[in-house]
């Protein structure tokens, strides 16, 4: 492929990760969209718990396989380098899509917090989770993470740029405050539906289950400076003072 077939094709890759997120920050929140976690196609609920629960292990495999080094190895045979990330952020979007589209509500109230000051107070700190997990992106390398800068590096003719071992900011007090904001985001509503519950639950274990795989690549990336890193700092809770 050109150099600019590759680079519009990390465009449309990164404007289809940016469309399917802010839907899905709607469709938690239970606003401004068509379909939310508590609206949608009706089904009886063993069968939407059975779909909702397929929706997200699709979601778990595609992304977790996708982003390992040895997948990396094996698909940068078929797809240009510059391409990989753009093609995993392109797959991880449409999967995402498929469970925003197919979802299945459950909507009976696990809880339902009517007074108003702490009902706007947990809207308040699920606007917080999401803002957190944004962030944090930034804060490593957001163009990065979504495959535009190896396109544009591609572009110009430039080669891979090593990577660096950051702490910034929130880096500081968790080891990953992009899957902690993504908790508070997810857990953090004034009314929590036995479907939201359920997207709540596997999430988290998802959540879990995804940080140990990370650790375990960045470990063999970095070495004995992020194991040392791993021992400071916790891991998703900010128990510990920043040293």
């Amino acid at each position: 492929m050109s150099r600019i077939a590759i680079f519009i094709y990390g465009i449309v890759a990164y404007l289809a990760f940016a469309a399917s997120f802010l839907y899905a920050v709607a469709f938690v929140s239970n606003v401004a969209v068509p379909t939310t976690i508590d609206t949608g196609i009706a089904s009886p609920p063993m069968t939407a718990a059975a779909i909702d629960l397929g929706l997200m292990v699709l979601f778990a495999i595609q992304h977790s396989v996708m982003a390992r080094q040895g997948f990396k190895r094996w698909w940068t045979r078929i797809v240009p380098a510059p391409m990989e990330r753009s093609t995993y952020v392109l797959a991880s979007s449409a999967v995402l899509a498929l469970l925003l589209w197919q979802w299945r509500p459950i909507p009976v109230a696990v809880w339902w917090v009517r007074d108003p000051f702490w009902g706007m107070a947990l809207l308040g700190l699920q606007l917080a989770g999401w803002l957190i997990a944004g962030l944090s992106t930034f804060l490593i390398s957001h163009f990065e993470l979504f495959g535009l800068s190896q396109v544009a590096r591609n572009l110009m003719r430039r080669g891979p740029e090593p990577g660096q071992f950051r702490t910034p900011l929130f880096y500081r007090f968790v080891r990953h405050p992009l899957y902690l904001g993504f908790a508070i985001a997810f857990w953090a509503t004034p009314i929590m539906s036995v479907g939201h519950l359920l997207f709540a639950v596997v999430t988290t274990a998802y959540i879990f289950a995804g940080i140990a795989l990370e650790e375990r690549d960045l470990a063999q990336y970095f070495g004995e400076e992020y194991r040392r890193y791993q021992a400071r700092v916790p891991m998703l809770f900010p128990w510990k003072r920043p040293l």
